[in-house]
């Protein structure tokens, strides 16, 4: 209607979308005789389980509303899982919450805990972009920071850590994750710790270990939270099925909130999630065919004269040939190869990229001739 102001939003307190500066590198890479090997996002491309499709199908008949804080069977599927794979043991169903896949809790996580305007929220100098998005969502301040000693005098009302990491595929070592905890716990400021790739391990010698450990939160969830995924372990990406574990509190807070919003996991997910998560042949399987891909991905690119940083877990090579990132990218661009320029992730990638592994093995074939 002539004459109605324009709403405000809140789309220029965000970010830019930073996929879209990676347009003219993948029409780019479009243009190679053998088509596109794009390893810039780290979407699942294998089959999903069939325990999932199965138990999918049998709860297709679901004319009901499913219920905020999950089944009672999912969330101790959750338990079960966390307990059987990561040594998480003691929380109650009360710990847990199933989500809408993990990136939209962390989005809004901030803003559905009352984060806003003077509060600080720290996150990893490299890292998921949606960290400082819910931030910004929220109205609040943002700092990003390795160490704490970086953050100052100033309490923040929240804490990401993320491990292992994304994009660099980093393990932050157990002493490293109780001395945060012990951080966060003095201060008063919520320790949120993104585990979503914590099954995909690839160095024996340094293996991923959750925030809710008893070696590392010594047994109490005060204060802390996890969050995870089926999306990679399980190539449930397309199911948006993952969960939020840790202080009872503050889930129940998350829990209130996501009441009054509608936010429910459809309940046919909710039951795929029960045998999903009690199936680890498939994770195991999933786990082969990744780290076969990783191997040769890693030989092609330490060929071409790339040097690896970290990449000890997660589904990512963190790649470096000590140039500005874009001139990386423009140069596998050439070759019909997408990578994600480090600069995506913070101003400390600049001379990185990362590069996924989550394509086909004839994809990675194809690659692996084209960096030789």
């Amino acid at each position: 209607m002539a004459g109605r102001p324009a709403l405000p939003g809140v789309s220029g307190r965000l970010p830019d979308f930073p996929w879209d500066h990676l347009a003219p590198h993948a029409a780019r890479a479009r243009e190679h005789a053998d088509g596109i090997v794009d390893l810039s996002v780290g979407t699942p491309v294998d089959a999903t389980p069939q325990v999932a499709i199965d138990a999918l199908a049998g709860a297709a008949d679901s004319p009901g509303y499913p219920v905020t804080i999950g089944r009672v069977e999912t969330r101790q599927a959750i338990l079960d899982w966390m307990e059987r794979r990561l040594g998480v043991s003691g929380l109650g169903l009360d710990a847990v919450l199933p989500v809408i896949g993990s990136k939209e809790l962390i989005a809004s996580l901030a803003l559905h805990l009352g984060v806003g305007t003077g509060d600080l929220v720290v996150y990893p100098r490299l890292a998921y972009p949606t960290y400082e998005v819910g931030a910004a969502l929220a109205g609040a301040r943002t700092l990003a920071a390795d160490s704490l000693t970086a953050i100052g005098p100033e309490v923040p009302r929240l804490l990401w850590i993320n491990s292992p990491s994304n994009p660099t595929g980093k393990v932050l070592p157990p002493d490293h994750l109780r001395k945060v905890v012990d951080w966060c716990r003095q201060r008063g400021t919520l320790l949120v710790s993104d585990e979503c790739y914590i099954e995909m391990a690839w160095d024996p010698q340094n293996r991923p270990v959750s925030v809710l450990h008893p070696d590392i939160c010594g047994g109490s969830t005060e204060g802390i939270l996890a969050v995870h995924s089926l999306s990679k372990r399980s190539n449930l990406a397309g199911y948006r099925c993952a969960f939020v574990a840790g202080d009872p509190s503050v889930v129940g807070e998350l829990l209130a909130v996501r009441k009054n919003l509608g936010l429910q996991m459809p309940g046919p997910q909710q039951v795929a999630m029960v045998p999903t998560l009690a199936d680890d042949t498939h994770v195991v399987a999933q786990h082969a065919r990744y780290a076969a891909r990783r191997a040769k991905l890693r030989e092609a690119l330490e060929r071409a004269g790339f040097r690896i940083d970290n990449s000890e877990a997660s589904l990512y090579l963190w790649a470096s040939r000590d140039e500005d990132c874009w001139e990386t990218v423009t140069w596998l661009a050439e070759r019909g190869i997408l990578v994600a320029p480090g600069a995506f992730y913070g101003a400390a990638g600049a001379q990185h990229v990362r590069v996924a592994f989550t394509a086909t093995d004839e994809r990675v074939d194809a690659a692996v001739a084209r960096l030789a």
